[in-house]
């Protein structure tokens, strides 16, 4: 008789709502695993541009996809992102840059790609040993896990989102300006709110959080508040 898979947490929203560094730390709290889906699309946005192929060329980028040899590693700090790697190469720092989030986003329209990376997200998630795991992203509790335990939809005003992502850019020396964040910001939202495939939306049974002004311990105490109630009533309880 097959063990019941790990209790499945999952956190979308649009970029700079704070999905990741909560996510982090909520995964850390529970003792679940974390699972940083956009690191893995901005990884397959490295791997195309270093190898020359469009993010928009389909036969290309499933014949990339095969060979994407990426995997994570512990942080280099308690609290801090999982390494990446591609290959031998840490990305971790690269993968974060304007053009590869811009990268991203293109990259993950296209159905090639989505389809190649939900089997490898769905194994991380439910890897023997996971008492739980927590998935960001933007379409965890749509696509990826609907039928996730806990589902949540961080969400914040674009110009407070732009003014988080220029000051993480500022204390990496990048010189990008303020408006030119705003306008990368508004870009990337309207190109995943208007994708055809998994556009960027809540769940219908989402738990929307407004993170605008929210001390980041104040929104990692909500989300936890609310999985610890689910774990304690049981999953099928905790349905809306």
């Amino acid at each position: 008789m097959s063990s019941p898979r790990p209790f499945i947490v999952a956190i979308d929203g649009p970029a700079g709502a704070g999905k990741s560094t909560a996510s982090r730390l909520l995964a850390a709290r529970l003792g679940f695993a974390m699972v940083d889906t956009g690191a893995i699309y901005r990884t397959v946005a490295l791997a195309a541009t270093r190898g020359g192929v469009a993010l928009d060329d389909d036969p290309a980028l499933g014949a990339l996809l095969p060979r994407l040899d990426l995997r994570f590693a512990p942080p280099a700090a308690a609290g801090g992102v999982a390494r990446v790697f591609l290959g031998d190469d840490e990305v971790t720092a690269e993968i974060r840059t304007p053009p590869m989030s811009l990268g991203a986003s293109k990259v993950s329209a296209r159905p090639v790609v989505r389809a190649g990376l939900l089997d490898l997200q769905r194994r991380l998630a439910t890897a023997p040993g996971n008492r739980g795991a927590v998935l960001e992203g933007r379409d965890i509790g749509t696509v990826v896990f609907p039928d996730a335990d806990a589902k949540f939809f961080l969400v914040a005003t674009a110009e407070e989102r732009a003014r988080r992502r220029h000051a993480e850019l500022q204390a990496k020396g990048d010189p990008s300006s303020f408006d030119e964040v705003l306008a990368d910001q508004r870009k990337r939202d309207k190109d995943d709110s208007e994708r055809e495939i998994a556009p960027l939306k809540p769940a219908d049974d989402a738990v929307v959080v407004d993170t605008s002004g929210a001390p980041l311990e104040a929104v990692v105490e909500t989300l936890a508040r609310e999985v610890e109630v689910r774990m304690g009533r049981g999953r099928r309880g905790a349905r809306r």
